[in-house]
């Protein structure tokens, strides 16, 4: 006992002194969890500096990618039903607020997505503001879907082996499967020391061979996964269907070691392969091995999404409930940019979306990737609005800023939004734009939409444990989001559950 003891002090030691400061946040960078008593030894997470506020006065342009992934919220709730509180970097709040489904109403013109914007009060910092933008993506009825042309590219390796890994990807896929219909093709490609084609591209109607195919692979030998990604994507593109769902689809724990094992190796490879228009989906399982991280660039870079599965009923949900919106993009490279006005905005914050940020010139770049839109996917983003006082443009002495003022003066804009996107069948993007009115509210007079999506920003902002958070404490945040939970949906119970979970684990 007194020799596990002496090994988690050796660790918290050297955690500490891996620690950097920025702008009061602590920080990791890369660190691997494996202290004694942690089941998720040797898993890796990227460092994550969180936004700072920002002046309009001289940044007065904010640009983001979207992100539709949402592996970060199943992973946080593996950890903490697991009665760990998850380490920082592992906390994308971005992907904690877009696992949850929200109200937003459908478009209804020519773009595939509608845009949905509300601003009110902070709930953990009452004199500031919340600026919440919701994307809508358009719902596909089933005559409008397009033919998959789908390959599986499996991890085999030896560290698969696990019941909450091969096992439950297997499981992953006989459910997939069953959303698949005489118009879809399904191929196998697994990897471990090499990389082989299990299944060459088959019709989804001949269901008996592709399960077989799919129970039968077992685990073991090392991981090569850039060979494999070569071989699934040289299958997809030997079948690909024109204007078709044409997709690889990745299930590993992350741990690649025989081949391009470089991170910029495999992310200048599947940079390179995006331009086939195979689609890239990613699928980590189990822990201890987890490189989440490095699954996550990678997705990014590949005109992906990316998703942990940590259970059956998880699994489920990506690959049944969510099935069209995960597998069917609509609107590819959407980009945000946000053009906030000094005369109402003193400081501005973007909550999460830390490896989404674009620059500024970026956002007219058609050749610059960033995320893709599913169908009937909802995307949101939260801002933390410092309000200016009335006084505070006027005593400002600039050369130069006062047409900026100016500018604002005579209007009641908080600022002024530019959506750009590209139609999947085209490489030119389409520009949309939006003023946002400066109509903040009292946070109990916001939507519910509003309220619960800040609801998960704040619980986000709790277990990174953020100088962000304000007042805010997990007992304030539970009875926050009681009045808001849907008895009958499971994932919002869920939630409520993983809030007093976690104010349990901070105090142990």
């Amino acid at each position: 006992m007194i020799f596990r003891i002496v090994k988690l002090l050796v660790f918290l030691l050297i955690v500490f002194s891996s620690c950097h400061q920025s702008g009061g946040n602590y920080y990791m960078e890369n660190i691997s969890l494996q202290e004694e008593g942690f089941s998720q030894s040797g898993e890796e997470y990227n460092s994550i500096i969180e936004h700072r506020f920002r002046s309009p006065l001289n940044q007065p342009l904010s640009t983001f990618s979207i992100d539709v992934d949402n592996a970060a919220y199943a992973n946080i709730r593996r950890f903490i039903f697991s009665q760990q509180l998850p380490p920082a970097n592992a906390v994308r709040i971005e992907e904690m607020i877009n696992y949850f489904d929200y109200n937003y109403p459908q478009p209804e013109g020519k773009h595939p997505f509608n845009i949905i914007m509300e601003t009110a009060e902070c709930p953990w910092n009452p004199e500031n503001q919340l600026l919440q933008i919701g994307l809508q993506g358009k719902i596909l009825h089933e005559h409008e879907t397009k033919p998959n042309n789908l390959v599986f590219l499996i991890d085999v390796s030896g560290s698969m082996e696990m019941g909450n890994k091969l096992p439950l990807v297997k499981k992953s896929l006989n459910i997939l499967l069953e959303n698949l219909d005489e118009n879809d093709k399904v191929a196998l490609v697994v990897y471990a020391g090499a990389a082989g084609l299990v299944l060459p591209s088959t019709p989804a109607s001949n269901k008996s061979e592709i399960y077989s195919a799919f129970n039968n692979i077992e685990a073991g030998g090392s991981t090569a996964g850039g060979e494999g990604i070569n071989l699934a994507y040289k299958v997809a593109m030997e079948n690909f269907i024109p204007n078709g769902n044409n997709r690889v689809i990745l299930a590993s724990d992350g741990d690649f070691n025989v081949g391009i094992t470089s991170e910029k190796g495999l992310l200048d490879l599947i940079e390179e392969k995006r331009e086939s228009g195979v689609y890239l989906t990613i699928c980590s399982y189990g822990m201890g091995n987890l490189k989440d991280g490095r699954m996550e660039q990678i997705s990014n870079a590949g005109n992906g999404n990316y998703f942990y599965i940590d259970d059956q009923k998880e699994a489920a949900k990506v690959f049944s409930k969510d099935f069209a919106a995960n597998m069917y993009t609509i609107a590819k490279d959407v980009k945000i940019q946000i053009e906030f006005n000094p005369k109402f905005v003193s400081s501005y914050r973007l909550i999460g979306y830390e490896n989404r940020q674009l620059k500024n010139e970026d956002f007219e770049n058609d050749k610059k990737d960033a995320g893709e839109l599913g169908a009937g996917h909802s995307v949101t983003a939260i801002y933390e609005i410092v309000p200016a006082k009335d006084n505070e443009s006027s005593n400002m002495n600039l050369k130069y800023q006062s047409k900026v003022l100016k500018k604002g003066n005579g209007n009641d804009e908080l600022g002024h939004i530019k959506f750009q996107y590209k139609p999947i069948d085209s490489e030119e993007s389409i520009l949309m734009e939006h003023k946002i009115m400066n109509e903040s509210k009292p946070f109990k007079s916001a939507s519910r939409d509003f309220k619960f999506s800040c609801s998960v920003a704040g619980f986000g902002l709790l277990l990174r444990n953020s100088s962000y958070k304000g007042n805010l404490t997990y007992a304030d945040l539970f009875e926050l989001t009681k009045p808001l939970i849907d008895k009958d949906k499971k994932i919002e119970n869920e939630f409520l559950e993983m809030i007093k979970k976690a104010e349990t684990l901070q105090n142990i």
